[in-house]
């Protein structure tokens, strides 16, 4: 079958009843994700995924994976437009890909144009979903082809440059980062080697044989640290919402944000598809670029729909972008897509070159669904703006009981142990004072879902070569693989020295 044959039966699957369902629930959970400061795409995806299991429980494997996939997939998404809702009524990102929003964004509002900005975003956010579509359907069985011509050497190669990608531009110090990284390998490996049989740092308690549940460990960083963050720091949202008169966009706001949807979707794209780049980089690339483009910058910052629609339309491409390598690799590049990575596993499907092959349906299903999830998400957007609106305005007093809540069922629903609850809020506990002290959890968290396969494909390479390293520098790609790696971990240090150095060179 050929590409289109494929995608023809993804659409066939994603306009299923049921998956039109989740895919709703999931962009309407996800955009209210993303409304709500400080939850975010990867609580809220860690949240639904014990929750999405029990409730696809009665359906065959490969239809309970696809409907749980599409959902929490449509909450990843939904989620990156929920964020802008925020920026602009509050002047505060509800997500970090969000904060080129707020420069002109809260301007448009405070101009009286928040229900044009909102809009804007909800559209721009279609036409990168559209464009990000194009782009999976175009690059993902070419990519796949390619990879799986890779060996055991080559796929330890690209894992570790996942990792020291997305290590690299996590958090304000990338030796903390690292560290992370280094960490979130050592937990992967609690439980019995899977080759020699022997326990590692199980310490003779059988609840550890297993190793770590990821989602106990994702739930917990995330989602209950943020509860502990605001019960501790008692965070209030005091800003005055702007208020939303017209929705509609005038055909002159249409004419000015086209060029900068159509620029910001190719480019968040494509930015997406790099490891550990991310929706951020994206929209703040894209903010710069339709700057630089611009006959007026200066109105930038003081109301320019552009200044809106081209961040909002990379960080939603940058979202679809992000997809290919998860799938066609098994690469995750940001701390969301590794948490994506771990609802496939939960349901015994690997995402790599060779999922297109024994699981079509879960792959083209998934892809078909974006689009799908993205119309839902206009039309669902437009007409209630005002409702999303309200949700920023929701106290914490109702909204922590209910994250707790979600917490403990859903990890108490998926394994039934006692063990797992105390690892929960031993885990949120970390994730507060981890976040307070600018250590990432993204790197951890994909330390944790990579390590696994890291160690099985570098024991693999090193049983072909009888213990000889030098296969993964024989080998041209694993060697290009690991010379990208290293200048992405040097690059910015170099140039941070070389910022020092201008310093004081010009203090002298």
């Amino acid at each position: 079958m050929g590409t289109l044959e494929y995608l023809m039966q993804g659409f066939a699957t994603a306009l299923q009843w049921h998956n039109l369902l989740f895919a709703f629930f999931g962009v309407l959970i996800g955009t209210a994700v993303g409304v709500l400061p400080g939850i975010g795409p990867m609580s809220g995806i860690a949240l639904l995924m014990p929750i999405t299991a029990s409730i696809t429980s009665g359906l065959p494997a490969e239809a309970a994976a696809t409907s749980s996939i599409i959902l929490l997939a449509g909450v990843y998404y939904g989620a990156m437009y929920g964020g802008s809702t925020t920026s602009i009524l509050l002047n505060t990102p509800g997500e970090s890909s969000s904060v080129v929003t707020t420069l002109d964004g809260h301007q448009m509002a405070k101009n009286g144009r928040a229900g044009v900005a909102l809009a804007i975003c909800a559209i721009g956010s279609f036409a990168a979903g559209l464009v990000a579509l194009t782009g999976l359907i175009l690059l993902a069985n070419p990519l796949a082809g390619i990879a799986l011509k890779f060996g055991p050497a080559e796929y330890t190669s690209l894992m570790l440059l996942g990792l020291l990608a997305v290590s690299g531009l996590g958090g304000k110090s990338i030796t903390k980062a690292l560290m992370m990284t280094v960490f979130g390998l050592l937990l992967a490996t609690i439980g019995i080697d899977a080759v020699s049989g022997v326990t590692r740092f199980t310490y003779d308690m059988p609840v550890l044989y297993s190793g770590l549940e990821f989602l106990t460990i994702a739930v917990g960083l995330f989602a209950v640290g943020e509860v502990f963050k605001a019960i501790l720091e008692r965070e209030s949202n005091d800003g005055e919402i702007a208020k939303i008169n017209r929705i509609l966009p005038t055909k002159q706001d249409l004419k000015d944000s086209s060029l900068p949807i159509a620029r910001g979707s190719v480019l968040g794209f494509f930015i997406g598809v790099l490891p550990g780049a991310g929706a951020t980089l994206a929209s703040f690339f894209s903010y710069i670029m339709e700057k630089k483009l611009s006959k007026n910058p200066k109105k930038f910052g003081n109301g320019a729909i552009e200044g809106v629609a081209a961040p909002e339309s990379a960080n939603n491409a940058a979202a679809g972008g992000a997809i290919i390598p998860l799938l066609t690799l098994g690469i995750p590049g940001s701390g969301s897509t590794a948490i994506l990575m771990s609802a496939f596993i939960m349901f015994n499907i690997t995402p790599g070159p060779l999922l297109f092959e024994e699981h079509p349906d879960v792959a083209w299903g998934l892809i078909a669904s974006m689009f799908v999830g993205n119309a839902i998400l206009l039309i669902l957007n437009l007409p209630m703006v005002k409702v999303f609106a309200k949700v920023v305005e929701t106290p914490a007093k109702y909204l922590i009981p209910l994250i707790i809540g979600f917490s403990f069922f859903g990890v108490y629903a998926v394994q039934f142990s006692v063990f797992d609850l105390g690892l929960l809020i031993a885990c949120g506990v970390a994730g507060y004072f981890l976040s307070k002290n600018d250590f990432p959890i993204a790197p951890l968290v994909l330390g944790l879902v990579l390590g696994p396969m890291i160690e099985n494909n570098l024991r693999r390479a090193l049983t072909i070569s009888n213990g000889d390293v030098m296969i993964f520098i024989q080998k041209p790609l694993s060697l290009t693989f690991i010379i990208i790696g290293i200048l992405w971990i040097i690059t910015p240090l170099f140039l941070k020295l070389r910022g020092k150095k201008l310093i004081l060179n010009e203090e002298g």
